[in-house]
């Protein structure tokens, strides 16, 4: 590059002068030759032509993106060919479906005819695209059911819910092609927008679509009302002592643990009623496992209340002496 450059450097104006003057002639010479051999005809080419396929959009909807272009070999002029390779100025070829849910493509040989009229005085060789594809749903409305969406820490822990929430309105109706509805299975969960909730929760929630199916559907309501009452379980323990049942006389436990450890979780509404109860923990011989001698504790009493009742020990090992 330095060279040419001390070349250019070394030219004295006259040359200079002459360099641009043959510069300017072949570039002239060369838009001549172009500018000729675009105002000729019986050329030939293949271009990607701009379509738009045109339905009922009150009826149907498009589920997937159409497609917007398919490929011809055309013939004509090079002007006209040129405009078209590189798209300018070109509308799109209108392709009117009646139905567009009931088959999801159109044939090209189908339209050929019209496209051949309408690129006119372009000439159509070919169509180098034999089919159409689109994806194309009815719109319809159907019933949905609300649900909130309950993740696996919606609640605080030892928090459990009361009862039935109470969702207003349950029911709703929702419109959109019918694929996108299939998808939802009948059901649109709602967010509550907290987690590890440990109170009664009472709140107008805003009613969406999912992200995903958002542009597709409609809701015929914007909020929904949820309601529901939280109580906490309690953690305790108790110590109790053990009771054996239906032991015969040659049997008796490996151990001489006495007593047992009782965890439990309590409804806090509850807590009152614990002392109504005398606990045991029963070993009840003829619910032993046979296998392996061995025999697991039960609580007597269990009331309803109790919750995730656990046992240290929980087995005891049998022992038998020869009658």
């Amino acid at each position: 590059m330095s060279t040419l450059k001390k070349r250019f450097a070394d030219l004295n104006p006259q040359k200079m002068a002459n360099l641009k003057v043959a510069a300017l002639c072949f570039l002239a010479a060369a838009t001549f030759w172009v500018l000729n051999a675009l105002n000729k005809d019986n050329y030939t080419t293949v271009v990607d032509f701009p379509i738009e396929i045109i339905f009922d959009e009150e009826e149907f909807m498009a589920v997937e993106k159409l497609p917007n272009r398919i490929k011809v070999e055309i013939n004509g002029n090079g002007w006209d060919l040129l405009r078209k390779y590189f798209k300018i100025n070109e509308a799109p070829f209108l392709i009117e479906i009646n139905n567009p849910s009931t088959k999801n493509y159109i044939l090209t040989s189908d339209v050929r005819r019209t496209l051949a009229e309408s690129i006119s005085p372009t000439g159509l060789v070919s169509m180098v695209t034999d089919t159409i594809k689109f994806n194309v749903d009815k719109i319809v409305t159907r019933k949905i059911k609300i649900l909130p969406d309950t993740a696996v820490n919606t609640l605080a822990k030892n928090h459990r819910l009361v009862g039935k929430m109470e969702i207003d309105p349950d029911i709703v109706n929702i419109k959109g092609p019918t694929s996108i509805l299939q998808a939802l299975d009948g059901v649109l969960k709602v967010s509550l927008g907290e987690d590890k909730i440990n109170k009664s929760f009472n709140k107008i929630l805003p009613l969406e679509s999912p992200e995903a199916f958002k542009e597709f559907l409609t809701l015929e309501e914007e909020s929904v009302h949820i309601k529901f009452e939280v109580i906490q379980m309690l953690e305790g323990n108790k110590r109790l002592k053990i009771k054996t049942m239906n032991f015969p006389n040659n049997v008796s436990l490996a151990s001489d643990i006495g007593t047992v450890i009782m965890s439990y979780l309590i409804d806090e509404r509850k807590i009152d009623e614990l002392g109504n109860f005398e606990f045991e923990a029963v070993l009840n011989y003829n619910n032993r496992n046979r296998e392996d001698s061995t025999i697991k504790v039960q609580v007597s009493p269990k009331p309803g209340f109790l919750e995730n009742i656990k046992f240290e020990p929980e087995i005891f090992k049998l022992q038998y002496e020869n009658p």
